[in-house]
């Protein structure tokens, strides 16, 4: 991420975590930090099941009218899903604290 990137979202109040590479300066994070970069494949198989599975990605709706419903049905569907995968966000970060 450029420093002109961060320095504006900065001053939106924003921070954007990403992985650390190879060419990319160290910086410093903070344990909770940490902890949501480890969960951040939880989050993404739950976006990714969002779109493909409850089919919330679609962008030729008609009306707004439309939108609405199809991603409350897409909600509703991924709320009935007996198994859906969890953070457990509290015991992470006490197990890393």
């Amino acid at each position: 991420i450029s420093q002109n990137l961060t320095e504006k979202l900065a001053e939106r109040g924003l921070q954007l975590l990403t992985k650390v590479r190879k060419n990319m300066k160290q910086k410093v994070l903070d344990a909770f930090d940490k902890v949501l970069l480890r969960k951040r494949a939880i989050v993404e198989s739950v976006i990714d099941q969002l779109k493909n599975i409850s089919n919330i990605e679609h962008s030729r709706h008609r009306s707004v009218f439309n939108f609405m419903v199809n991603i409350l049905a897409g909600l509703a569907a991924y709320a009935l899903k007996p198994k859906k995968p969890s953070l457990n966000i509290e015991k992470t970060f006490m197990a890393v604290v």
